[in-house]
């Protein structure tokens, strides 16, 4: 693996949109996702040396999955096969018009990934990127947080709560869950609705950040949505805008964002816990408008088709500033 690359843990799946009702059928359409394997992606479209490390299936689903982030240019080496069924999260719509989510990933490959999957050597990775649902249930949860125990004090955490209350059972019980990943972080992107999810209302971001800089985080990032983004642990906060774009949906908006900071912050040889616990105002100013510029390109397309770093409508982002 090239010098610099950065390995993203956690699940890589299939949403499952089911159309309306037809006589005995129900038409469907399988969608690859998961906000892990969606930053995995955007890092290698973005430039960056990229990995995955999350459990994929021997069933025919998991294969699509792992052709698709291969033709990505995603190095799998350390992605172990499992012969558990792929996670299938399904959409429909009811009766009364309104979606209903249902989720089959009880015992699925991306849950039974253990300590033993964990790679023994990660000689020429920069930074570890963790997030969503996998920082929450077992075993892959325990994995994933012996690995930060492990690799914090050596290289870059960056965690991305991305919460799904839905899958991870008892929100309340969230906020101790993920100070074991806290505690070794180095970079920590929320959105501002995952901090009221995680908090019942009950915290500010700001406090939330705070909270996260004690346990050891050098920089935490919260996203706003349309008003862009508010960094801390750089002195007073660091606020960048949003961008007024025509917006089609927002899906994998949070996850390019992630993807994009990342990428940027490699580029300026910012992947470390040293240069991040000096990284000027202005060059982590640099990374989060690239993150917010990214984004906004994703917001303009169907689903999470993240850019790639020579897309014209993101060259054309970051000349308008």
């Amino acid at each position: 693996m090239a010098k610099g690359a950065i390995l993203v843990c956690g699940e890589a799946l299939f949403d499952v949109f089911v159309g309306p009702e037809a006589g005995p059928r129900l038409p469907a359409e399988f969608v690859a996702g998961g906000s892990p394997m969606n930053v995995a992606i955007g890092l290698a479209r973005l430039g960056a040396a990229s990995a995955y490390f999350g459990g994929l299936s021997t069933d025919r689903f998991g294969e699509i999955l792992r052709e698709g982030l291969a033709r990505e240019g995603v190095d799998l080496t350390h992605a172990p096969l499992k012969p558990n069924a792929t996670t299938l999260s399904v959409v429909a719509t009811g009766a009364d018009g309104q979606p209903r989510y249902t989720f089959y990933g009880a015992d699925a490959a991306d849950r039974m990934v253990t300590a033993a999957d964990l790679p023994t050597s990660l000689d020429g990775y920069a930074a570890i990127a963790m997030g969503s649902y996998t920082l929450s249930v077992s075993p892959v949860a325990d994995a994933l947080a012996t690995l930060a125990e492990r690799e914090g004090g050596r290289r870059v955490i960056s965690l991305d709560p991305n919460l799904r209350p839905s899958v991870i059972g008892d929100v309340a019980a969230w906020p101790a869950r993920f100070e074991r990943f806290a505690r070794h972080a180095t970079l920590i992107k929320a959105s501002d609705e995952d901090i009221e999810i995680a908090f019942g209302g009950r915290v500010r971001p700001a406090e939330a950040a705070r909270r996260w800089l004690e346990l050891g985080a050098k920089i935490v990032v919260v996203t706003r949505g349309a008003e862009g983004a508010v960094a801390f642990g750089c002195g007073e906060p660091l606020e960048v805008p949003g961008r007024r774009v025509d917006v089609v949906d927002t899906v994998g908006a949070g996850d390019t964002f992630h993807a994009a900071m990342l990428a940027d912050l490699g580029r300026r040889e910012a992947l470390s816990r040293e240069a991040l616990a000096g990284l000027s105002r202005e060059a982590l100013g640099g990374a989060l408008r690239y993150a917010v510029a990214a984004a906004s390109v994703t917001c303009q397309r169907r689903g999470a088709d993240l850019p790639r770093h020579d897309d014209p409508e993101l060259l054309a982002a970051l000349s308008q500033g």
